[in-house]
Protein backbone atom coordinates (compact mmCIF):
# COMPACT_ATOMS: atom_id res chain seq x y z
CA UNK A 1 0.00 0.00 0.00
CA UNK A 2 1.17 3.58 -1.31
CA UNK A 3 1.66 6.29 2.02
CA UNK A 4 -0.32 8.75 1.55
CA UNK A 5 1.47 11.79 0.14
CA UNK A 6 -0.17 13.45 3.25
CA UNK A 7 1.83 11.78 5.55
CA UNK A 8 4.88 11.70 3.41
CA UNK A 9 4.74 15.77 3.48
CA UNK A 10 3.82 15.87 7.27
CA UNK A 11 6.90 13.51 7.91
CA UNK A 12 9.21 15.94 5.89
CA UNK A 13 8.14 18.78 7.73
CA UNK A 14 8.80 17.48 10.90
CA UNK A 15 12.31 16.56 9.54
CA UNK A 16 12.58 20.42 8.38
CA UNK A 17 11.40 21.41 11.66
CA UNK A 18 13.92 19.78 13.74
CA UNK A 19 16.93 21.64 13.46
CA UNK A 20 14.85 24.85 13.91
CA UNK A 21 13.24 23.00 17.68
CA UNK A 22 16.76 22.11 18.24
CA UNK A 23 17.63 25.79 18.50
CA UNK A 24 15.05 26.57 20.87
CA UNK A 25 15.79 23.16 23.01
CA UNK A 26 19.22 24.55 22.86
CA UNK A 27 17.97 28.13 24.24
CA UNK A 28 16.06 26.32 26.88
CA UNK A 29 19.22 24.33 28.01
CA UNK A 30 20.94 27.85 29.07
CA UNK A 31 17.86 29.10 30.81
CA UNK A 32 18.09 25.92 32.63
CA UNK A 33 21.67 26.29 33.42
CA UNK A 34 21.04 29.23 35.50
CA UNK A 35 18.15 27.55 37.59
CA UNK A 36 20.64 24.50 38.45
CA UNK A 37 23.78 27.23 39.72
CA UNK A 38 25.09 27.75 36.53
CA UNK A 39 28.11 25.91 37.40
CA UNK A 40 26.49 22.61 38.71
CA UNK A 41 24.76 19.98 36.47
CA UNK A 42 21.91 18.20 38.65
CA UNK A 43 21.76 14.64 38.23
CA UNK A 44 18.87 13.98 36.37
CA UNK A 45 18.50 17.89 35.32
CA UNK A 46 16.70 20.20 33.14
CA UNK A 47 20.02 21.00 31.43
CA UNK A 48 20.68 17.59 30.46
CA UNK A 49 17.33 16.87 29.40
CA UNK A 50 17.19 20.07 26.75
CA UNK A 51 20.97 19.23 25.42
CA UNK A 52 20.06 15.58 25.16
CA UNK A 53 16.97 17.04 23.21
CA UNK A 54 18.98 18.94 21.01
CA UNK A 55 21.02 16.55 20.14
CA UNK A 56 17.96 14.28 19.38
CA UNK A 57 16.66 16.80 16.77
CA UNK A 58 19.81 17.61 14.99
CA UNK A 59 20.43 13.24 14.05
CA UNK A 60 17.01 12.63 13.51
CA UNK A 61 17.47 11.51 10.25
CA UNK A 62 20.47 9.61 11.24
CA UNK A 63 18.04 7.92 14.24
CA UNK A 64 15.39 7.25 11.79
CA UNK A 65 17.82 5.77 9.33
CA UNK A 66 19.27 3.25 12.16
CA UNK A 67 15.81 2.18 12.87
CA UNK A 68 14.92 1.11 9.47
CA UNK A 69 18.17 -1.11 9.39
CA UNK A 70 16.46 -2.76 12.28
CA UNK A 71 13.78 -3.95 9.38
CA UNK A 72 11.10 -1.44 10.94
CA UNK A 73 9.29 -0.10 7.11
CA UNK A 74 9.54 3.73 7.80
CA UNK A 75 8.83 5.86 4.51
CA UNK A 76 11.20 8.61 3.14
CA UNK A 77 10.56 12.05 3.41
CA UNK A 78 9.68 13.41 -0.04
CA UNK A 79 12.09 16.07 0.13
CA UNK A 80 9.82 18.63 0.00
CA UNK A 81 6.20 19.43 1.70
CA UNK A 82 4.30 19.91 -1.22
CA UNK A 83 0.59 20.46 0.91
CA UNK A 84 0.41 24.66 0.80
CA UNK A 85 -0.58 24.97 4.58
CA UNK A 86 2.16 22.48 5.86
CA UNK A 87 4.29 24.68 3.90
CA UNK A 88 3.48 27.79 5.19
CA UNK A 89 3.46 26.33 8.93
CA UNK A 90 7.39 25.35 7.99
CA UNK A 91 8.23 29.16 6.67
CA UNK A 92 5.88 30.28 9.29
CA UNK A 93 8.12 28.48 12.32
CA UNK A 94 11.09 28.74 10.64
CA UNK A 95 11.20 32.72 10.46
CA UNK A 96 9.82 32.47 14.09
CA UNK A 97 12.12 30.75 15.22
CA UNK A 98 15.47 33.11 12.93
CA UNK A 99 13.76 36.88 13.19
CA UNK A 100 12.29 36.27 16.66
CA UNK A 101 13.82 33.54 19.20
CA UNK A 102 17.32 34.00 17.62
CA UNK A 103 17.48 37.45 16.81
CA UNK A 104 15.46 38.89 19.67
CA UNK A 105 14.63 36.77 22.13
CA UNK A 106 18.04 35.07 22.99
CA UNK A 107 19.74 38.21 23.23
CA UNK A 108 17.20 40.09 25.53
CA UNK A 109 17.69 36.95 27.64
CA UNK A 110 21.44 37.25 27.80
CA UNK A 111 20.89 40.61 28.76
CA UNK A 112 18.50 39.27 31.46
CA UNK A 113 21.11 37.38 32.86
CA UNK A 114 23.62 40.19 33.23
CA UNK A 115 21.88 42.25 35.25
CA UNK A 116 20.88 39.33 37.12
CA UNK A 117 24.46 39.04 37.86
CA UNK A 118 25.36 42.56 38.55
CA UNK A 119 22.28 42.36 41.31
CA UNK A 120 23.61 39.12 42.89
CA UNK A 121 27.00 40.77 43.26
CA UNK A 122 25.59 44.20 44.29
CA UNK A 123 23.33 41.67 46.86
CA UNK A 124 26.54 39.92 48.04
CA UNK A 125 25.79 36.74 46.24
CA UNK A 126 27.71 35.04 43.60
CA UNK A 127 27.34 36.15 39.98
CA UNK A 128 28.96 33.43 38.35
CA UNK A 129 25.59 31.22 38.15
CA UNK A 130 24.12 34.08 35.87
CA UNK A 131 26.97 35.29 34.18
CA UNK A 132 27.66 31.56 32.94
CA UNK A 133 23.70 31.12 31.67
CA UNK A 134 24.24 34.41 30.15
CA UNK A 135 27.64 33.10 27.90
CA UNK A 136 26.18 30.05 27.15
CA UNK A 137 23.21 32.38 25.17
CA UNK A 138 24.95 34.73 24.07
CA UNK A 139 27.27 32.20 21.95
CA UNK A 140 24.16 29.92 21.40
CA UNK A 141 24.92 30.21 17.76
CA UNK A 142 28.25 29.15 17.58
CA UNK A 143 27.15 26.67 20.07
CA UNK A 144 24.34 25.30 17.27
CA UNK A 145 26.61 25.47 14.57
CA UNK A 146 29.26 23.66 16.45
CA UNK A 147 27.12 20.90 17.57
CA UNK A 148 25.82 20.76 13.57
CA UNK A 149 29.89 20.10 12.80
CA UNK A 150 30.16 16.79 15.28
CA UNK A 151 27.66 15.25 12.98
CA UNK A 152 29.13 12.22 11.28
CA UNK A 153 25.96 11.59 9.08
CA UNK A 154 26.02 8.21 9.93
CA UNK A 155 23.32 5.78 11.68
CA UNK A 156 25.19 6.14 14.94
CA UNK A 157 25.27 10.08 14.66
CA UNK A 158 23.56 10.58 17.50
CA UNK A 159 26.32 9.06 19.70
CA UNK A 160 29.01 10.27 17.76
CA UNK A 161 27.20 13.93 18.90
CA UNK A 162 27.28 13.21 22.27
CA UNK A 163 31.17 11.38 21.86
CA UNK A 164 32.11 14.80 20.51
CA UNK A 165 30.35 16.92 23.17
CA UNK A 166 32.22 15.03 26.01
CA UNK A 167 35.91 15.25 23.84
CA UNK A 168 34.97 19.19 23.81
CA UNK A 169 33.66 19.40 27.63
CA UNK A 170 37.08 17.01 28.83
CA UNK A 171 39.51 18.93 26.27
CA UNK A 172 38.00 22.21 26.28
CA UNK A 173 36.46 23.51 28.64
CA UNK A 174 37.45 21.66 31.84
CA UNK A 175 40.98 22.88 31.52
CA UNK A 176 39.46 26.51 31.10
CA UNK A 177 37.36 25.82 34.53
CA UNK A 178 40.76 23.94 35.91
CA UNK A 179 42.33 27.58 35.78
CA UNK A 180 39.75 29.58 36.94
CA UNK A 181 39.57 27.10 39.95
CA UNK A 182 43.11 27.94 40.90
CA UNK A 183 42.59 31.80 40.09
CA UNK A 184 39.83 31.57 42.75
CA UNK A 185 42.23 29.54 45.24
CA UNK A 186 44.81 32.28 44.74
CA UNK A 187 42.56 35.01 45.51
CA UNK A 188 40.53 32.81 48.58
CA UNK A 189 44.45 31.91 50.16
CA UNK A 190 45.38 35.74 50.04
CA UNK A 191 41.60 36.58 51.58
CA UNK A 192 42.81 33.94 54.15
CA UNK A 193 39.78 32.07 53.40
CA UNK A 194 39.41 28.53 52.35
CA UNK A 195 41.24 27.70 49.41
CA UNK A 196 41.69 23.67 48.71
CA UNK A 197 37.94 22.90 47.70
CA UNK A 198 39.59 24.69 44.67
CA UNK A 199 42.84 23.28 44.66
CA UNK A 200 40.74 19.88 44.71
CA UNK A 201 38.64 21.00 41.85
CA UNK A 202 41.21 21.86 39.51
CA UNK A 203 43.21 18.58 39.95
CA UNK A 204 40.08 16.99 39.42
CA UNK A 205 39.03 18.52 36.79
CA UNK A 206 42.32 17.99 34.69
CA UNK A 207 42.16 14.35 35.47
CA UNK A 208 38.45 13.39 34.57
CA UNK A 209 39.90 11.98 31.61
CA UNK A 210 42.30 10.03 33.39
CA UNK A 211 39.96 8.75 35.77
CA UNK A 212 37.54 7.62 33.37
CA UNK A 213 40.09 5.40 31.26
CA UNK A 214 40.82 3.93 34.97
CA UNK A 215 37.30 3.46 35.56
CA UNK A 216 36.92 1.57 31.80
CA UNK A 217 40.22 -0.56 33.02
CA UNK A 218 38.89 -1.56 36.33
CA UNK A 219 35.49 -2.19 34.50
CA UNK A 220 37.20 -4.43 32.08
Amino acid sequence: MQTPQFLLDLLQLLLDLAAPAAFCTLAAAGVSLRHEGGINFHVNGRTGKWILWTVVLLTLPELLQWIAAQGVNIPSGSGLVGTSWLATMEIIFKNFVNQIVVAKLVPVLAAYFVLKATLDGAAGENPLGSIIAALFLMSLSATMTLFQSWNSGSQYAMTDMLSSLWNYIAGQILPAAAGLACIGAVINFVRHRPWTRQVCAAISFLSVSGLLSLFKAMAA
